[in-house]
Formats: structure tokens, C-alpha cells, sequence
């Protein structure tokens, strides 16, 4: 039940500091009790799934094993709380006191039921001795019954003198005397009535046996029925406390998932956050991914700041592929959770705000099914960041509009950054692979930008697993696709192609260059030859004074009408000119 009500916590975190606190201030006083705790855990390892047996109870499936696991369970309730006082700690003292113990429930079925009470309820053995009178006459008749067959057996192979004589009982014929065929001749004439013939034995009845006989089946009968009358009103009255029982359940569970909250924070070295109101500042020291840490093994992972003030609403994060950008951004999505269902979290220094809800765009999915492709996922996935976000969310972007054409993609991403800049204003992690978005870090007043580092050794691409500040200067991609094991010829042609790409070879326009080209120069002008690259305005005519293409087309950029976007596609373009 404790793992459930975790998985609860998770889906629903809390948005009430008020609460948040309270229950980090419970995990620190069960972190600081080491002792305390471990007796707690040893209490609780023996409390059964209350919830479970407490359906059971409603639904009326309940067996003496379960209820005896109840019993069990409550029987630990009264330590539990002794435990919870030896904390001094007002946080864990008021949850003992609104645990209620249901004493009278564990007493009851101490009382009632056969400690190894069978699965059936229907075949008897339930209900312990004591319990009730009349089921003890019963059973007493039976015992009875038994001692007086046992001594009519003994009497009846002293008088025929045959030793092998025996008293049976079976369903069809009740009980009866088996004697053997070699013994028959021993028996006297007219001592038993004959009942059945068998190859190797005869059976017999006597009239006394068979009263006796009635008397035993009417005892077995009426005590079994008589049981399961007993066992269902117990179990009537275990039923009308049920209330109680879920209640108990509830803390029951509760003080389960805080008591692991302080194991996993001590065994993972976890910090306690300080939360925040007023601001949607957030500070993050050595941050580090739960769930990647514990499978790299702590001394491998290498942890990361994430700091945004409040001058600070976006983080644009460009990097190589693998390079662990994902990583960073669900690193931070899972610390807010965890701080905000009340655990501790991994990092050495935790400030946050409380946000309202967490929205995401990251992996690439579709939904065949309903005609949905990856780029239709992926926009209505932005959408409802877009449409639901406010200044207290959180929002992780990961890749937008790298499902559709380069530009196509580009031109959504920019749009989205600009309106979750000027309109949400919630804080915003965004990485893409798109290098000329990192130029709006100077049109928009809120906007950073980080990359995560990666250097080049003899070739081979490595991964430093480290925010910095800035943008990446390339995405690695072929690097990474070395790293996967493609064929070298394969990346040799890749590299060649990307150096054409980087070169400004424009394939595709070769011919609306040169004719825009003739058109702006007089027949008899001596310019050199152009690269093949259109122009990003309409150029002004070529004075033939001006022969350098780079001063040219700088002359020609209108800077009062570009936007920042234009500017620097025109300066990276000037820059490739100059080295070559």
C-alpha cells in the first residue's frame, strides 16, 4: 500500500507549501532518528496490505487466514505509535496521534478465530475453543464420540478374538466393522448385521453403532454450520469498522513512503530543498538525474547547476547529440517532483519555487491510429504547454520542429520561443539543434543561452557532460554517427557533403544566381565572380570601384530593416567568404 500511495504522490505532487514543508520536516526527523527509524521499519515490515484485506472485508471475500493477517497487522499499530512519540518531533507526534489502533477489531478476532484457520470458511476449524458454548458442546460430543469408538473397537477384538477387527467410516455408508475374509469364520452368528462384500473384507453394522453414528455425523453437521454462522458475524463486525480500517491504512501508508524517503535520502546523499513564494527563481547546486546517477553509479555521473533568476525565463540549450542535453532537462523536471510530493532530492543545494504543473515535449511518438503523424504530435503536445502554462510552470522543450522541412522547423521553433518569452513567461528549458536560434539571446531580454561541452581528441568526438555558458559552436552530428558505427566511406561522404553545405554551395539556385548577377552589371564591368549564394535583400547596383564581394555585400544589408535573424545569417556568410 505504500508503494501505491508513492505512485499517488508522484501523479499528483502538492502545490501547498504548507504541506510540501510538513512533509520534508517528517523525513528530516525520521533521517535524523537512525535507531527510531530502523525499529519503525522492522514494525512495519510485519503490517500486511491493510487496504487490500480491508476490501476484502467490504466486498464480504474474506477468509480466516486474512483475518488473522489483520490481526497481525493491528497487533503491530500500538508500537508503531510508542516509535512515533520517541521522535519529539511535532510533525510525526501529531500524525500518532490521529492513528487509531482499532484495538477492539485485533482483539476480536484474537479471541474468534484458529490462529492456522483454513482457506474454506464453509468446512469448519475457524473458530477457536472458547469462543463460544454451544460449538463446544458439539465439539465435545465429537471427541467424545471418538474415545467411545475407539474403546467399542478394542472390546469388540477381545470378544471375536479377531486382532484385525476395525472401525471405519466413509461417506456412502457411514461407519461401519471391516472384517477381513481369512477372520470371517471367527465372527459369532448374529453379532453384526451384514452391510457390504469385498473381494479381501465384509463389513458389518451394529444398531448401537448406528445410533451412534447419528449422533456424530448430527454433531460434525451442526458444528460446521454453526461456524460459518459465527465466522460471517464476525466478519459482519470486522465490516462495520471499515471506515476506520481505511483510515488506519491511509497513515499507515503514508509513515511507509516518508520513512523510505529518508532511507533513500541518506543511502543517496540527497539534500533537503528550500521552497520558496514570491519569486520563480530557481537555484540548483550539482543537480544530478535519480535515475541515470543510479545506474552509472555515483562516482560516474557528472552533476550539473541549473540556475534561473528572475531575470532568467528560458535556457536555450544547444550541444552534440548524446551529450546529455535530455539528461539536464528531465534532471530538473524530476527534482520539482520530488521536492513538491515532500521528498529530499539529488542535489547539494536545492532553491525552488512551487510550480503549478509541468508540461513536455520531448522523444518523437505518433499516433497511427488516429491519423496523427510524429510533427501533429509534436505540435499538440506544444500546444497545450502554449494553450495551459502559466508564469508558475514548467515547461521542457526538447528538439521543437524537427519533424518537418529545415526552415519550416526553424521558423516554429523561434515563434514558439518568442511567445513562451512574451506571453507565458513560465520557466522554460528549450534545446534544439537549430545554432541560429542562440542569436535571440540578444533581442530577448530572458532568454540565455547554455551548451553542454564537448571537445574533439585526434578526431574522435568526447563528451564532457557539462552545462556551460554560451552557445555550441556545431552540432557534432557525424561525430556521433562515427560513434554508432557507420561505414567509414559513409562518413567520408558526409563530411564532404557538410563542407559544401558550410561552403555556401547552394546546388539548388546555381542559375537564379548568375542571372541575377548579369542583370545588375553593366557589359563591360571587370567583377569577380559571384559563389552562387543569393542575396538575402535585392542588391544595389554594382559600383565597379566596389570588387570585393565581402565589402559589397556588406554595403548593400539594409541594418535598419533586418531583423536579428537576417544580421546574422549575413555575418556568418561574410565570415565563410573570408576563409576561403
Amino acid at each position: 500500500m505504500g508503494g501505491r500511495l508513492l505512485k499517488q504522490w508522484l501523479e499528483r505532487p502538492l502545490i501547498d507549501m504548507v504541506a510540501i514543508n510538513r512533509r520534508q520536516q517528517q523525513v528530516q526527523a525520521l533521517l535524523d532518528h537512525f535507531f527510531e527509524r530502523s525499529e519503525l521499519q522492522e514494525r512495519l515490515t510485519k503490517v500486511y496490505d491493510l487496504e487490500r484485506l480491508a476490501g476484502r472485508v467490504a466486498f464480504g471475500t474474506v477468509n480466516g487466514r486474512d483475518l488473522i493477517q489483520l490481526q497481525t497487522s493491528l497487533d503491530q499499530i500500538p508500537a508503531v505509535q510508542d516509535i512515533l512519540l520517541r521522535f519529539e518531533d511535532d510533525s510525526l507526534t501529531s500524525l500518532e496521534k490521529a492513528i487509531d489502533p482499532v484495538s477492539d477489531i485485533a482483539n476480536l478476532i484474537r479471541r474468534a478465530i484458529e490462529p492456522e484457520a483454513p482457506i474454506s470458511v464453509t468446512e469448519g476449524n475457524l473458530i477457536l475453543r472458547g469462543y463460544n458454548e454451544k460449538l463446544d458442546n458439539y465439539r465435545d460430543v465429537m471427541a467424545n464420540s471418538k474415545q467411545w469408538l475407539a474403546e467399542l473397537e478394542a472390546s469388540e477384538r477381545e470378544a471375536t478374538g479377531i486382532h484385525n477387527l476395525k472401525i471405519r467410516y466413509n461417506k456412502v455408508f457411514g461407519y461401519y466393522i471391516e472384517v477381513t475374509k481369512g477372520q470371517l469364520a471367527n465372527v459369532p452368528e448374529g453379532r453384526y448385521e451384514r452391510k457390504q462384500t469385498l473381494t479381501n473384507a465384509e463389513r458389518f453394522i451394529t444398531p448401537e453403532l448406528k445410533e451412534k453414528e447419528t449422533l456424530i455425523l448430527e454433531a460434525e453437521e451442526s458444528a460446521t454450520t454453526l461456524e460459518y454462522t459465527l465466522f460471517q458475524e464476525i466478519r459482519e463486525q470486522v465490516k462495520a469498522q471499515i471506515e476506520r480500517l481505511q483510515k488506519l491504512a491511509a497513515q499507515i501508508a503514508t509513515l511507509d513512503v516518508l520513512q523510505s524517503f529518508a532511507v533513500v535520502a541518506e543511502n543517496q546523499h540527497y539534500v533537503r530543498p528550500v521552497m520558496h513564494a514570491g519569486t520563480h527563481a530557481l537555484d540548483i547546486k550539482n543537480g544530478r538525474h535519480p535515475v541515470v546517477e543510479k545506474v552509472l553509479g555515483e562516482q560516474q555521473y557528472i552533476p550539473n547547476d541549473v540556475v534561473m533568476d528572475d531575470n532568467v525565463d528560458m535556457l536555450l540549450i544547444t550541444g552534440p547529440n548524446m551529450s546529455g542535453k535530455s539528461t539536464y532537462m528531465r534532471q530538473l523536471a524530476l527534482i520539482v517532483v520530488m521536492a513538491q510530493i515532500g521528498s529530499f532530492v539529488p542535489a547539494d543545494q536545492a532553491d525552488l519555487p512551487v510550480f503549478d504543473q509541468i508540461f513536455t515535449r520531448i522523444g518523437a511518438a505518433d499516433d497511427l491510429a488516429s491519423g496523427q503523424s510524429t510533427f501533429m504530435v509534436e505540435m499538440l503536445e506544444a500546444n497545450a504547454a502554449l494553450s495551459h502554462a502559466t508564469a508558475s510552470s514548467l515547461i521542457l522543450f526538447d528538439e521543437i520542429g524537427r519533424g518537418t522541412a529545415t526552415y519550416d522547423g526553424m521558423a516554429l521553433a523561434q515563434a514558439i520561443i518568442e511567445y513562451l518569452h512574451d506571453h507565458v513567461h513560465a520557466k522554460t528549458l528549450f534545446s534544439t539543434h537549430y545554432h541560429e536560434l542562440t542569436g535571440l539571446e540578444t533581442t530577448l531580454d530572458k532568454l540565455q543561452n547554455v551548451h553542454v561541452g564537448a571537445v574533439e581528441e585526434h578526431g574522435n568526438l568526447v563528451f564532457l557532460h557539462k552545462m556551460l555558458a554560451g552557445p555550441a559552436d556545431k552540432s557534432y552530428g557525424i561525430h556521433v554517427a562515427k560513434l554508432a558505427g557507420l561505414p567509414d566511406d559513409l562518413l567520408t561522404r558526409a563530411d564532404s557533403i557538410l563542407s559544401d553545405l558550410e561552403g555556401d554551395q547552394d546546388v539548388t539556385t546555381p542559375h537564379v544566381a548568375a542571372v541575377q548577377v548579369e542583370e545588375t552589371q553593366p557589359e563591360d564591368s571587370q567583377v569577380e565572380e559571384e559563389t552562387g549564394q543569393l542575396d538575402l535583400f535585392e542588391p544595389e547596383p554594382v559600383q565597379q570601384n566596389k570588387s570585393n564581394p565581402v565589402l559589397k555585400k556588406l554595403s548593400q544589408f539594409d541594418l535598419l530593416t533586418a531583423t536579428p535573424m537576417d544580421a546574422m545569417n549575413l555575418i556568418y556568410h561574410l565570415q565563410k567568404q573570408l576563409k576561403k
